[in-house]
């Protein structure tokens, strides 16, 4: 199992959401190309999309839709610096949920994960938590950003 998951704050109302999906195997390109295409449908205005260096970030089948959103400005993580990127600090908040978990299967597992994720998402002081734990993170940017 998987999970793909993006952070992003409201310029305006500074308002964090955390948007996710689960998937059953590894993560490909093609995944990651209809997570955005979901996600983008949820946000207005110019966005900021911060990446890591994984492989299907960079892929082809990524650059190309994204290639025709004028509204979108890629930005890269440095290689090996995860401390800058405040999804990790998701996962941190999530696998301290997870940790004593036993659960009997992988939809168990799943339902796990995914309740795991909705109380961090529900939880704005969480949310923020994420981002400032970061040293990344700048408060007067002018656009919703997206930390994947």
């Amino acid at each position: 199992m998987s999970v793909i998951s993006a952070l992003t704050l409201s310029p305006k109302r500074r308002r964090c959401g955390l948007f996710f999906r689960v998937h059953p195997q590894n993560i490909k390109s093609d995944e990651v190309v209809a997570f955005l295409r979901g996600l983008f449908r949820h946000l207005r205005g110019s966005v900021v999309l911060l990446w890591d260096r994984g492989l299907i970030h960079r892929g082809k089948a990524v650059k190309t839709p994204l290639a025709h959103r004028g509204r979108v400005q890629e930005e890269w993580f440095p290689a090996y610096a995860p401390e800058l990127n405040p999804a990790e600090y998701v996962w941190a908040q999530s696998k301290r949920k997870l940790a004593n978990g036993c659960p009997h299967g992988t939809a168990e597992l799943n339902l796990m994960v995914q309740a795991s994720l909705a109380d961090i998402d529900s939880s704005q002081k969480l949310l923020h938590s994420c981002l400032f734990a970061s040293t990344l993170f700048k408060p007067k940017e002018l656009c919703s950003i997206i930390y994947a």
